[in-house]
């Protein structure tokens, strides 16, 4: 893995099922067992990172894998909220700008989806996530899903334009 800087950075979108997302998931899920202890239980269904709802998408530089994010339509916070997860950079990679990036496109992505509300949510052992997600214009949200009431869960929204 490259600690360069990001270079032939490509983004493609993959079924959530794709071997190069369930690699990535895997180390994501990986990283939750070292920080909290466990993987991240939410309920997932691999349908709802499909299109017209939803994406995933990969991250690749110099052809390798690099990091990922998945868009998955959420209705219990309304028609125009989609929820954001899988927000991920493998370590090789970081510290090259490539989050904010991925955070960028999903973004974009979302509203070409139709989407106007981008809501996720992390914790505080992920102390990089929040600082990235506030920075971007993120705000505090009300607690939503398997960890809405979870001490140390955080939730954030941003309404997009």
């Amino acid at each position: 893995m490259s600690n360069s800087p990001v270079t032939d950075l490509v983004f493609r979108d993959v079924p959530f099922d794709s071997p190069e997302a369930v690699s990535l998931i895997a180390e994501v899920q990986q990283e939750y067992v070292v920080r909290y202890g466990g993987p991240d239980d939410t309920p997932v269904d691999p349908a709802e990172f499909a299109p017209p709802t939803g994406l995933f998408t990969i991250a690749e530089a110099g052809g390798e894998l690099a990091g990922c994010v998945g868009l998955r339509g959420n209705p219990a916070e309304g028609e125009g909220s989609v929820e954001m997860k899988r927000l991920y950079v493998r370590p090789g990679f970081r510290r090259h700008g490539l989050a904010r990036r991925l955070l960028a496109s999903a973004e974009l992505r979302a509203m070409a989806l139709g989407y106007t509300r981008l809501i996720l949510e992390t914790g505080t052992k992920q102390p990089e996530a929040v600082a990235l997600y506030r920075s971007a214009g993120y705000q505090p949200h009300a607690g939503f899903g398997l960890y809405k009431d979870e001490e140390g869960s955080l939730h954030f929204a941003k309404n997009l334009d």
